[in-house]
């Protein structure tokens, strides 16, 4: 039987917790992972580095809390998901009746930009409602930006205090109503510079050449090329089937970057949540390899119809 709020819930219960010191952070999740330890479920501590270090020393020894690094498992939102629903079948196939996760998301407050994880807010809760999930998603006041703590609200079912209050959010909007209309595209500064490289309706082979050739430029790592290459692949090969024509290619490099846009003038995908899954409908494999291998992806409609916008590298600022 699950424990604590969650106690006759189906699925995942998705709480969001807002903080602004140490001490409130410790007030909300301590009691989280201490009760999941005591009703003897998994509980998971997934923070970045400085929290996760909180809640070590908090916690002390031998506390029978499951810490996993937040840095490389919250890298990417597809393989974030991965990760969590592979952990969570491993634990549920173990016996478990419910197992606990606290982790912080990136946003722009600790430089990273905020669509695809909002996005991945909204898709938990359907991507792991499978499981008996128990979610808490602390955020900082203080360096979460106002629009990153609304969309919080929007994308937890409950919110919960430091003082340990729980009450339902009036404002939560079922996932793919959110990721249909409340997701603003982010959009990478190098874009407002005249492209390298243009073309109209590119062979596949033309386009992956031409992203090649800016490699001399961006001085990528291996595995950053690569999968750019086959993303880009994958988004031509996608807006020439599925979309509208004329399909543009749009590519900016500079020393550690490069930018590439997909541009068809079809709606897009159907599935808001496109990308985060490997999709069933037309190019939904596609799209979520590219979730995988890119550094930063954003997923952008309007009146010229939709754009693929894929970036390559060390840095997405």
């Amino acid at each position: 039987m699950r424990s604590g709020p969650a106690a006759g819930h189906d699925g995942i219960l998705h709480e969001a917790a807002f903080y602004d010191s140490d001490e409130q952070f410790l007030a909300v999740v301590l009691p989280f992972l201490r009760d999941g330890v005591a009703a003897g479920e998994p509980t998971v501590s997934l923070f970045g580095e400085r929290n996760q270090d909180l809640v070590r020393k908090a916690m002390g020894t031998d506390s029978g809390v499951v810490f996993i690094d937040g840095g490389p498992h919250y890298l990417r939102p597809a393989v974030a998901i991965k990760r969590h629903r592979q952990m969570l079948s491993d634990y549920v196939a173990a016996g478990a009746v419910q197992i606990r996760i606290a982790g912080d998301v990136p946003h722009p407050g600790v430089g990273v930009p905020w669509e695809w994880w909002a996005r991945y807010e909204a898709a938990a809760n359907e991507v792991y409602d499978d499981f008996p999930m128990y979610g808490l998603c602390p955020y900082d006041t203080r360096t979460a930006p106002p629009q990153v703590l609304e969309q919080a609200r929007r994308t937890h079912t409950h919110l919960v205090s430091a003082d340990g209050r729980r009450e339902a959010s009036s404002t939560y909007q079922e996932p793919r109503d959110f990721l249909a209309n409340a997701v603003t595209p982010w959009t990478q500064p190098l874009e407002a510079q005249p492209p390298l490289v243009e073309l109209r309706d590119p062979e596949v082979g033309q386009a992956r050449r031409a992203v090649i050739a800016l490699q001399a430029t961006a001085l990528l790592a291996d595995d950053d090329l690569n999968g750019l290459v086959v993303s880009t692949s994958e988004a031509v090969t996608n807006g020439l089937l599925y979309g509208r024509g004329p399909v543009l290619v749009r590519a900016w490099a500079v020393p550690g970057r490069i930018v590439v846009t997909v541009t068809d003038r079809g709606p897009g995908p159907a599935d808001p949540a496109a990308g985060l899954l490997p999709g069933p409908g037309p190019g939904g494999l596609g799209l979520w390899l590219a979730h995988q291998l890119c550094a930063y992806v954003s997923l952008r409609r309007g009146p010229d119809g939709f754009t693929l916008a894929l970036v390559a590298g060390e840095s997405v600022a």
